[in-house]
Formats: structure tokens, sequence, C-alpha cells
């Protein structure tokens, strides 16, 4: 409705925020209740949106690093900042890596789901987990639309002298309609507390279902290079 234009909401889009603890082989959130990382046993989900954004440390402001999230990170802007020091770098990820780079930051798939209990998290991704992920989704992106996924195991890796854990993952069963019905309620739901409207998202799900031919064929699979390639720097950690 046109009047949610004119509304001011404070509520985050997501209820918990996960990265991968790999040293515990779990995924983790902080608890701001209990000034503390809480460690979870992920359950069951459902993707309901994925985007591409920067996090990382900024050692000359000691604060956090930021950005906004894009959907196409080849062609879409990111503005990226520090809380405390304002801008690093603006422009197209490619072109300003280096910058955010030096600056402490490091790029980060952030993914929107729905537990089995109807709750929004968010699994903020990065360097091998990022791979893992996209082992399951490049491969198999149409079957997130209508199946279950879930943590499979915990795989042991080791890069070089660093041991490190990823999470596996799988799918877990096809959607009953309620449970289709309630990730469209909180789809909608995401998408008003985002600000993404109404014609962004027709105009997404048809360049989603365009086929890809020639120059454009060829950068969407360069743009998967890219980040699946994070994880392999040498300055990288892998977790």
């Amino acid at each position: 409705m046109r009047k949610a234009e004119f509304v001011t909401s404070s509520e985050k889009p997501a209820a918990k925020y996960l990265e991968w603890a790999s040293e515990q082989g779990k995924f983790k959130y902080y608890d701001k209740a209990k000034g503390e990382n809480v460690l979870v046993d992920m359950p069951r989900f459902l993707v309901l949106m994925q985007f591409h954004t920067v996090k990382g440390w900024h050692d000359s402001s000691q604060s956090s690093i930021y950005s906004n999230e894009v959907k196409l990170i080849g062609t879409q802007e990111m503005e990226v900042k520090a809380f405390k020091g304002g801008l690093i770098a603006k422009g197209i990820y490619k072109e300003i890596k280096e910058r955010i780079t030096a600056a402490g930051g490091h790029y980060v798939k952030s993914v929107y789901v729905m537990t089995v209990d109807g709750e929004v998290w968010n699994l903020q991704l990065k360097g091998a987990v990022v791979q893992e992920w996209g082992e399951v989704f490049n491969k198999c992106q149409s079957r997130f639309a209508d199946e279950w996924v879930t943590l499979d195991k915990v795989d042991k890796r080791k890069k070089g002298r660093v041991e490190y854990t990823v999470p596996v993952f799988k799918f877990d069963g096809v959607t009953s309609n309620d449970d289709a019905k309630q990730a469209d309620q909180c789809y909608d739901l995401l998408c008003e507390r985002l600000k993404i409207r109404d014609e962004e998202r027709v105009a997404e799900k048809a360049a989603e279902s365009k086929p890809l031919t020639g120059i454009e064929a060829n950068f969407k699979e360069a743009e998967i290079e890219a980040i699946q390639a994070e994880f392999e720097e040498d300055d990288d950690l892998p977790f």
C-alpha cells in the first residue's frame, strides 16, 4: 500500500544474523542482550533471497566495515563504509576490490532464509563457505524454489598450515502448500523491510527467467568464478 512509503521502521530484516564458526563447526550469532556469541544447530530452511555485500574491520577507525547489499555484483554499485571512518570506496566491486581489501574488508554472500519455525534469518557466508554454498546453488538453482535445505555435515579441510571446517548443505524434502504460503509471506515481509518494490521484483524475476546467451552468459560465468575465487587468494583466510 502507498502509506507504507511514509512509515519509518527500525525493525531489522532478519531475526538473526549468522556466521560460520570454523573452530566449533557450527553457525553462531551475536546475542545483544547477553553480549556474547551464541552457537546454534542450524535448522532446515528455505532460501528467500541472496545478495552480495562487504563486511570487515577498519583498523584506522577501530570500527566495523559494511556496505549496501546488491543482487548483481558485476553491474550494481557498492558503497563501502566504516562506521566511524566514513566512505572507503564506491563503485563496481571488481573495480574497488583492492581498496576494500586494503581497508580490511572482504566479500560476503548474504542469504536470507526462512526456518522451519517461520523466522527470517540471514546467513553471512565468506571464504571457503561461499564456495561450498555455490557447489549446491550453482548446480541446482531451480530446486531452491520449493525444497528445504539442511546442514548435511561438517567437513574438515586444510589449506597450507591452516585447518578449518566448512558446512556441507543438501536438499531435504519438497515444501508443502502451507510451507510455500508461509515462505511467500516471509518473502513479502522481507521485501517490505528491504524496501524492494513490486516493479523491482518483477524485473528481477524476468531477468532470472531469461535464457543467458552470448556476452550475458560469459559475464554470468565470469561473475560466479570471481566470487568463488575469493577464498583462494593467499592473503585471505579460508573461513
